[in-house]
């Protein structure tokens, strides 16, 4: 700690982990070949038309990126049929939450939020001051019921479908009862990071033409395998992102980033291939733990949240020993489960080889 003042509120925070990464495991378990199966990305990696365009984008860095990416909001607003400003592109749909949450929560605001979810929305609420209402979750999903009973007085309700860690959704009638509930002045947000995966058919898009006060963000990070460039965008009414646009780093998401996004957007043939691979992969996770009588929560996302019913940590490390890397939930309150991300065929081949020895000691 340095001798200089810190704000109370970032005191309070607890940084992000992030998964363990590929090079550090090989490291220190001295091993040549590691499997990530811990951060929800893409196995199949990014489209080959993102990777082309990226290659081009490179000769073009020494000017800076178009600072609103209009191009890539065009094309996502044809994607979705809504117009191009109820749109913002962001270094990430991360930005958009800060972006959101520097815009319009104030030091005491009351922001309502999911328990057992993405740490990220109570961390940039507590940056910005805001007293945290945290709901438990019903079913492993969002207790709408409940958030609905805390939402008077609430300056921004976050909800995050399909969830993470659980995977769990809610219905789209349950959803439509809950912003009936809520003040037409409570801002509404719902995390569709895994939206590609989610087979249920919940039309987020049509509830923002029907509620003023919603917001849905999404990101290139999971489906489109863009982890590492940093892109996402936001959907909602043009008034709630002006704002944004005035707290916003006026170049955040960078010329290769916004390149390859608009030409993965264009390659629907590696997007099918993903969802299917996720299909199938989901399939032989589930089929594993019933053969392994390990309960598990339903999924729509790229991952399976798995009981291995003794602590998470102890399995984690078993498998990071056999180069696998998954993600032990003990700190979002389920000590005895790991979360484990759909890799190929032969990645899950090898988790579960490893899974198998670990659990026999």
């Amino acid at each position: 700690m340095t001798g200089y003042p810190v704000r109370p509120e970032v005191l309070k925070l607890k940084p992000y982990v992030p998964g363990k990464p590929i090079v550090e495991v090989q490291q220190e378990y001295g091993l040549q070949e590691v499997i990530k199966l811990a951060s929800n990305e893409n196995p199949l990696g990014p489209s080959p038309l993102a990777v082309d365009a990226m290659r081009q984008a490179a000769a073009e860095v020494h000017i800076y990126p178009e600072a609103t990416a209009r191009a890539l909001r065009q094309a996502l607003a044809a994607q979705v049929n809504l117009p191009e400003d109820w749109l913002m592109v962001g270094n990430g749909s991360d930005e958009l939450l800060r972006l959101l949450a520097g815009s319009y929560i104030r030091p005491g605001d009351r922001v309502v939020l999911p328990g057992c979810s993405f740490p990220n929305y109570r961390t940039v609420s507590e940056i910005f001051g805001a007293d945290v209402t945290e709901v438990p979750l019903v079913g492993e999903t969002m207790d709408l019921q409940a958030m609905a009973a805390q939402a008077p007085g609430a300056r921004v309700i976050f909800l995050c479908r399909p969830n993470n860690p659980t995977g769990g959704v809610f219905p789209e009638t349950a959803f439509r009862h809950f912003m009936a509930a809520v003040p037409a002045e409570t801002l509404v947000l719902i995390d569709e990071a895994y939206h590609e995966f989610d087979a249920t058919g919940f039309d987020s898009v049509d509830l923002l033409r029907s509620f003023p006060n919603l917001i849905v963000t999404r990101t290139f990070s999971k489906a489109y395998g863009l982890a590492g460039i940093r892109v996402g965008y936001g959907m909602a009414r043009p008034e709630i992102w002006q704002p944004c646009y005035r707290v916003r780093e006026p170049f955040s998401v960078n010329v290769p980033a916004q390149a390859a996004a608009l030409a993965a957007l264009q390659d629907t043939a590696h997007l099918t291939a993903t969802v299917e691979n996720n299909r199938l992969g989901l399939q032989f996770l589930t089929e594993l733990c019933g053969e392994m009588g390990l309960p598990y929560t339903p999924s729509q996302a790229n991952f399976l949240l798995i009981d291995v019913g003794r602590p998470a940590t102890e399995v984690f490390e078993a498998l990071l020993r056999r180069g696998v890397i998954v993600r032990p939930m003990g700190g979002s309150g389920r000590p005895t489960a790991i979360r484990v991300t759909v890799g190929t065929p032969a990645e899950l081949e090898q988790f579960a080889a490893a899974l198998r020895e670990a659990l026999a000691k």
